[in-house]
């Protein structure tokens, strides 16, 4: 042992700094598990929480209201933009479809919608879906009623139902196609922008907003929009039969009031989802059998994602000898 290796032995500053040190890390380790136990704890005491809660009060799920007492209309709700990404979407009305026709106690079932519109593929869909229904269950009845708004899409929905009410200030129709763009060519020639577009196969580059039009492309286009548009009508005039009134401006993609559409045929009446579910259906009860999102199931996802976080963080930070 040399000579200063004695003298450490012997200097009791040094032992009790080293003593020192060794209490405070088990302190400090013992800190450490207290907090873990503690965030595991409230961890399990929050997913508890949601289960229980989810347990007792079901309704705060995707679906309709669960209490039912004897013959109801059957309510759903097509609101906004028709679009695969949107609650408007045909996955959620096509599920509250099927489950207000599959419910025994269902007198008539009542699409209110207030829709500018949207994707022709979630309304044919959805418009497809309400055929099959009523044949499947032809004792139900199926009535759209238009709130402010029910127009291209929105509509093509609509002319499925047996009949469609309206109110005289609704805005209806608009049966027809568009699609839409920019083309920058003269403004990038202004700032001196250079387009360097490359493709494989001629037409990869179809309707490049920076590139001229191509009559081509144009007449395409064109081609695509009338096809889609052919189909519009062909459903329209499928669904509302001997009730629509001869008139060159139908298809034009024109709108009208529901006054105007009530003498056009292309509404059957005037009136909203109480007075059709009173008067028509004979059913004054409703009960809404529209998808709603499950905002208990989004925070436990949101949840689930934030401890998800937080492990990762704190493996990363051991990994790399942090605590």
């Amino acid at each position: 042992m040399s000579e200063q290796e004695n003298q450490l032995g012997k200097d009791p500053k040094w032992q009790q700094d080293v003593l020192t040190k060794l209490v405070f890390a088990s302190l400090n380790e013992q800190r450490r598990t207290r907090r873990w136990n503690a965030f595991f704890k409230a961890i399990f005491a929050g997913y508890l929480f949601l289960v229980l809660f989810m347990f007792l009060f079901p309704g705060g799920g995707e679906g309709r209201q669960k209490l039912t007492v004897g013959k109801h209309t059957a309510l759903i709700e097509i609101s906004g933009v028709i679009s695969a990404d949107a609650r408007a979407s045909a996955d959620h009305i096509v599920t509250g479809l099927r489950d207000a026709f599959e419910d025994k106690d269902t007198a008539g079932i009542i699409l209110r919608i207030n829709s500018p519109g949207g994707s022709p593929v979630q309304a044919g869909y959805i418009n497809d879906e309400i055929k099959r229904l009523r044949k499947k269950y032809p004792d139900t009845k199926v009535y759209a009623v238009i709130v402010d708004i029910c127009a291209s899409g929105g509509y093509y929905i609509a002319s499925a139902a047996d009949e469609i009410y309206a109110d005289k200030a609704s805005l209806v129709g608009s049966i027809g196609v568009v699609m839409n763009g920019f083309g920058f060519v003269d403004a990038m020639q202004k700032v001196g922008v250079e387009r360097r577009l490359y493709t494989a196969g001629k037409n990869k580059g179809f309707l490049d907003p920076f590139s001229p039009q191509n009559p081509d492309e144009v007449a395409h286009v064109s081609t695509l929009l009338k096809n889609i548009h052919q189909q519009f009508i062909d459903v329209v005039k499928q669904g509302r039969g001997d009730k629509l009134k001869s008139n060159d401006e139908l298809f034009t993609g024109l709108i009208w009031t529901g006054q105007q559409s009530l003498d056009m045929g292309l509404v059957d009446g005037l009136g909203n989802s109480s007075y059709v579910a009173r008067e028509i259906i004979k059913a004054e009860n409703i009960v809404d059998f529209t998808p709603h999102p499950n905002y208990l199931q989004q925070l436990a996802d949101r949840f689930g994602a934030s401890v998800a976080t937080k492990f990762a963080d704190i493996l990363n930070l051991n990994q790399m000898g942090l605590r």
